[in-house]
């Protein structure tokens, strides 16, 4: 009553057709020179490297900084609330 009934195997090709994409070999263009964009590209990933670091030190040094006020907030509550007790 319960059980799926479950949908018949599809039956399994005996002949198997492959093939071949041939393409043509890409010609560069005469007019322009690759050099000056991939000297471009480089560029690009360099400076995508040194926002990366930067950014990297900036979230550190912020990170820093909320650990240290934290502390801070800890020491000085505990000196006003030690105050406040005398």
């Amino acid at each position: 009553m319960f059980r799926p009934k479950l949908p018949d195997a599809p039956p399994v090709p005996t002949t198997v057709t492959t093939q071949q994409h041939v393409q043509a070999p890409a010609v560069p263009s005469a007019g322009r020179p690759v050099a000056p964009y991939v000297g471009l590209g480089v560029g690009a990933v360099a400076a995508v490297v040194v926002v990366g670091v930067v950014l990297t030190a900036l979230l550190a040094a912020v990170a820093v900084t909320a650990v240290s006020v934290a502390i801070a907030a800890v020491v000085l509550r505990s000196l006003v609330n030690d105050a406040n007790r005398r």
